[in-house]
Protein backbone atom coordinates (compact mmCIF):
# COMPACT_ATOMS: atom_id res chain seq x y z
CA UNK A 1 0.00 0.00 0.00
CA UNK A 2 1.30 3.42 -0.73
CA UNK A 3 0.57 6.27 0.85
CA UNK A 4 -1.40 8.23 -1.71
CA UNK A 5 -3.37 12.16 -2.53
CA UNK A 6 -6.63 13.37 -3.81
CA UNK A 7 -7.33 15.49 -6.02
CA UNK A 8 -9.92 16.42 -9.06
CA UNK A 9 -8.55 17.00 -12.99
CA UNK A 10 -10.32 20.96 -12.41
CA UNK A 11 -8.24 20.94 -9.04
CA UNK A 12 -4.59 19.94 -9.82
CA UNK A 13 -4.11 20.56 -5.75
CA UNK A 14 -3.34 17.66 -4.29
CA UNK A 15 -4.25 17.37 -0.97
CA UNK A 16 -3.25 14.07 1.53
CA UNK A 17 -4.88 11.55 2.50
CA UNK A 18 -4.16 10.80 6.16
CA UNK A 19 -3.36 7.26 6.73
CA UNK A 20 -5.98 5.37 9.54
CA UNK A 21 -4.16 2.32 10.97
CA UNK A 22 -6.94 -0.69 11.63
CA UNK A 23 -7.95 -0.78 15.21
CA UNK A 24 -6.34 -4.56 15.45
CA UNK A 25 -2.88 -4.99 14.50
CA UNK A 26 -1.52 -8.59 14.38
CA UNK A 27 1.89 -9.38 14.45
CA UNK A 28 3.33 -13.01 13.37
CA UNK A 29 6.51 -13.20 15.30
CA UNK A 30 7.95 -16.43 13.81
CA UNK A 31 10.51 -17.51 17.01
CA UNK A 32 6.97 -17.36 19.16
CA UNK A 33 4.95 -19.36 16.15
CA UNK A 34 7.10 -21.93 15.53
CA UNK A 35 7.20 -22.44 19.87
CA UNK A 36 3.62 -22.99 19.34
CA UNK A 37 3.91 -25.70 16.84
CA UNK A 38 2.88 -23.20 13.78
CA UNK A 39 4.66 -20.87 10.67
CA UNK A 40 3.38 -17.37 9.85
CA UNK A 41 2.32 -19.72 6.31
CA UNK A 42 -0.76 -21.56 8.55
CA UNK A 43 -1.60 -18.42 10.36
CA UNK A 44 -1.53 -15.36 7.40
CA UNK A 45 -4.27 -17.20 6.21
CA UNK A 46 -6.15 -17.81 8.89
CA UNK A 47 -5.81 -13.59 10.13
CA UNK A 48 -6.72 -12.63 6.58
CA UNK A 49 -10.02 -14.82 5.94
CA UNK A 50 -10.84 -13.53 9.60
CA UNK A 51 -10.73 -9.84 8.17
CA UNK A 52 -7.63 -8.56 9.67
CA UNK A 53 -6.81 -5.56 7.46
CA UNK A 54 -2.84 -5.52 8.41
CA UNK A 55 -0.66 -7.80 8.88
CA UNK A 56 2.85 -7.64 10.15
CA UNK A 57 5.81 -10.23 9.70
CA UNK A 58 8.71 -10.30 12.43
CA UNK A 59 11.29 -12.13 11.78
CA UNK A 60 14.04 -11.08 14.38
CA UNK A 61 17.23 -13.95 13.51
CA UNK A 62 19.11 -13.92 10.52
CA UNK A 63 17.03 -14.09 7.45
CA UNK A 64 17.80 -17.23 4.70
CA UNK A 65 15.69 -17.69 1.14
CA UNK A 66 12.93 -19.83 2.75
CA UNK A 67 12.39 -16.51 5.16
CA UNK A 68 12.11 -14.51 2.25
CA UNK A 69 10.24 -16.96 0.15
CA UNK A 70 7.54 -17.31 3.07
CA UNK A 71 6.57 -13.30 3.25
CA UNK A 72 6.63 -13.37 -0.29
CA UNK A 73 3.81 -15.85 -0.16
CA UNK A 74 2.56 -13.92 2.48
CA UNK A 75 2.48 -10.72 0.37
CA UNK A 76 0.44 -12.12 -2.39
CA UNK A 77 -2.00 -13.42 0.16
CA UNK A 78 -2.24 -10.00 1.27
CA UNK A 79 -2.08 -8.27 -1.72
CA UNK A 80 -5.22 -10.16 -3.01
CA UNK A 81 -7.31 -9.37 -0.03
CA UNK A 82 -7.19 -5.74 0.25
CA UNK A 83 -4.38 -6.15 3.67
CA UNK A 84 -1.78 -3.96 4.72
CA UNK A 85 1.42 -6.30 4.88
CA UNK A 86 3.95 -4.97 6.86
CA UNK A 87 7.75 -6.09 7.11
CA UNK A 88 9.60 -5.90 10.34
CA UNK A 89 13.19 -4.42 10.65
CA UNK A 90 14.30 -4.80 7.04
CA UNK A 91 13.50 -1.68 4.34
CA UNK A 92 15.71 -3.54 1.81
CA UNK A 93 13.38 -6.45 1.69
CA UNK A 94 10.46 -4.39 2.07
CA UNK A 95 10.99 -2.70 -1.02
CA UNK A 96 11.79 -6.12 -2.90
CA UNK A 97 8.45 -7.07 -2.11
CA UNK A 98 6.37 -4.32 -2.38
CA UNK A 99 5.81 -3.83 1.32
CA UNK A 100 4.96 -1.21 4.12
CA UNK A 101 7.57 -1.31 6.62
CA UNK A 102 7.93 -1.10 10.50
CA UNK A 103 11.47 0.45 12.12
CA UNK A 104 12.49 0.57 15.56
CA UNK A 105 14.88 2.55 17.75
CA UNK A 106 17.58 0.27 16.57
CA UNK A 107 16.84 0.16 12.74
CA UNK A 108 17.20 2.34 10.03
CA UNK A 109 16.37 5.63 10.88
CA UNK A 110 13.02 6.54 9.48
CA UNK A 111 14.78 9.10 6.89
CA UNK A 112 17.43 6.66 5.52
CA UNK A 113 14.15 3.88 5.43
CA UNK A 114 12.20 6.81 3.67
CA UNK A 115 14.90 6.73 0.64
CA UNK A 116 15.15 3.04 0.17
CA UNK A 117 11.26 2.14 0.15
CA UNK A 118 10.13 5.30 -1.35
CA UNK A 119 6.27 6.10 -0.72
CA UNK A 120 5.43 3.01 0.88
CA UNK A 121 3.44 3.22 4.68
CA UNK A 122 6.24 3.01 7.69
CA UNK A 123 5.56 2.80 11.11
CA UNK A 124 8.01 3.56 13.77
CA UNK A 125 8.71 2.16 17.43
CA UNK A 126 8.88 4.67 20.40
CA UNK A 127 9.13 3.74 23.99
CA UNK A 128 8.98 7.19 25.94
CA UNK A 129 7.93 10.89 26.27
CA UNK A 130 11.32 12.23 24.43
CA UNK A 131 10.89 9.27 21.13
CA UNK A 132 7.43 10.01 21.20
CA UNK A 133 7.86 13.59 20.72
CA UNK A 134 10.61 13.30 18.32
CA UNK A 135 8.88 10.49 16.20
CA UNK A 136 6.39 12.77 15.73
CA UNK A 137 8.75 14.79 13.32
CA UNK A 138 9.60 11.62 11.57
CA UNK A 139 8.38 11.05 8.23
CA UNK A 140 6.49 8.10 9.13
CA UNK A 141 2.54 7.12 8.81
CA UNK A 142 2.09 6.24 12.15
CA UNK A 143 3.97 5.18 15.50
CA UNK A 144 4.03 2.38 18.26
CA UNK A 145 4.10 3.25 21.80
CA UNK A 146 5.17 0.74 24.48
CA UNK A 147 5.51 -1.99 25.99
CA UNK A 148 2.27 -0.68 27.78
CA UNK A 149 2.18 -3.53 30.03
CA UNK A 150 5.01 -6.33 31.35
CA UNK A 151 6.21 -8.28 28.03
CA UNK A 152 8.19 -11.21 27.06
CA UNK A 153 7.83 -10.95 23.50
CA UNK A 154 11.54 -8.90 23.53
CA UNK A 155 14.56 -10.44 25.11
CA UNK A 156 15.59 -6.31 26.63
CA UNK A 157 12.23 -4.98 26.84
CA UNK A 158 11.78 -1.47 27.89
CA UNK A 159 9.72 -0.19 30.84
CA UNK A 160 6.43 -0.58 30.45
CA UNK A 161 4.78 2.81 30.64
CA UNK A 162 1.35 1.87 31.97
CA UNK A 163 -2.74 3.43 30.93
CA UNK A 164 -2.12 6.67 32.52
CA UNK A 165 1.46 6.91 30.78
CA UNK A 166 -0.20 6.21 27.62
CA UNK A 167 -3.15 9.21 28.65
CA UNK A 168 -0.60 11.44 29.13
CA UNK A 169 1.52 10.89 26.35
CA UNK A 170 -1.04 10.50 23.62
CA UNK A 171 -1.68 14.34 22.94
CA UNK A 172 2.53 14.75 22.31
CA UNK A 173 1.87 13.12 18.54
CA UNK A 174 -0.65 13.94 16.16
CA UNK A 175 0.41 10.77 13.81
CA UNK A 176 -2.28 7.71 14.42
CA UNK A 177 -0.27 5.64 17.59
CA UNK A 178 -0.43 2.18 17.72
CA UNK A 179 -0.27 0.44 21.53
CA UNK A 180 1.89 -2.43 21.83
CA UNK A 181 3.30 -4.84 24.96
CA UNK A 182 1.18 -7.24 27.17
CA UNK A 183 -1.85 -6.37 25.56
CA UNK A 184 -4.80 -8.98 25.65
CA UNK A 185 -8.05 -9.65 25.07
CA UNK A 186 -9.22 -8.88 28.61
CA UNK A 187 -7.35 -5.32 28.20
CA UNK A 188 -7.62 -4.39 24.84
CA UNK A 189 -10.78 -2.07 24.86
CA UNK A 190 -8.63 0.03 28.07
CA UNK A 191 -5.80 0.71 26.22
CA UNK A 192 -8.05 2.06 22.95
CA UNK A 193 -10.12 3.93 25.86
CA UNK A 194 -6.93 5.65 26.85
CA UNK A 195 -6.02 6.78 23.90
CA UNK A 196 -4.49 4.18 21.41
CA UNK A 197 -5.67 3.92 17.68
CA UNK A 198 -4.73 0.63 17.58
CA UNK A 199 -3.60 -2.48 19.50
CA UNK A 200 -0.64 -4.30 18.16
CA UNK A 201 -1.09 -8.16 19.53
CA UNK A 202 1.81 -10.75 19.53
CA UNK A 203 1.45 -13.15 22.30
CA UNK A 204 -2.39 -12.83 22.61
CA UNK A 205 -2.77 -13.73 19.06
CA UNK A 206 -2.16 -17.14 19.18
CA UNK A 207 -4.61 -20.13 20.98
CA UNK A 208 -3.69 -22.52 23.18
CA UNK A 209 -3.98 -25.19 20.07
CA UNK A 210 -2.37 -22.96 17.08
CA UNK A 211 -3.86 -24.18 13.98
CA UNK A 212 -5.84 -22.26 11.16
CA UNK A 213 -9.12 -22.68 12.45
CA UNK A 214 -8.20 -21.81 15.91
CA UNK A 215 -6.07 -18.41 14.59
CA UNK A 216 -8.97 -17.52 12.69
CA UNK A 217 -11.47 -17.53 15.58
CA UNK A 218 -9.15 -15.43 18.21
CA UNK A 219 -9.38 -12.71 14.86
CA UNK A 220 -11.89 -12.42 14.59
CA UNK A 221 -12.87 -13.01 18.61
CA UNK A 222 -10.14 -10.00 18.63
CA UNK A 223 -11.60 -7.81 15.86
CA UNK A 224 -15.41 -8.05 17.61
CA UNK A 225 -13.68 -6.71 21.08
CA UNK A 226 -11.40 -4.23 19.51
CA UNK A 227 -15.19 -2.76 17.55
CA UNK A 228 -17.03 -2.58 20.53
CA UNK A 229 -15.06 0.70 21.50
CA UNK A 230 -17.19 3.18 20.66
CA UNK A 231 -15.54 6.69 19.56
CA UNK A 232 -17.45 8.21 22.39
CA UNK A 233 -15.13 6.04 24.88
CA UNK A 234 -11.80 7.09 22.59
CA UNK A 235 -10.08 10.29 23.81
Amino acid sequence: MRVTHAGTRANLTLMPVPFRVPRFYPILDTALLAEHGCSAAIAAPALVDAGVRILQYRHKQDWTQAHFDEAKRIVKICHEAGVLFVLNDRADFARLLGAALHVGQEDLPPVAARRVISDEVMGFSTHNRVQLSRGDEEPVEYLSLGPVFVTNSKARPDPEIGIEGLRQLRPLTSKPLVAIGGITLNNASEVLSAGADSVAVISDLLPETCNKSGLRRRAEEWIRIVNSVTPRELV
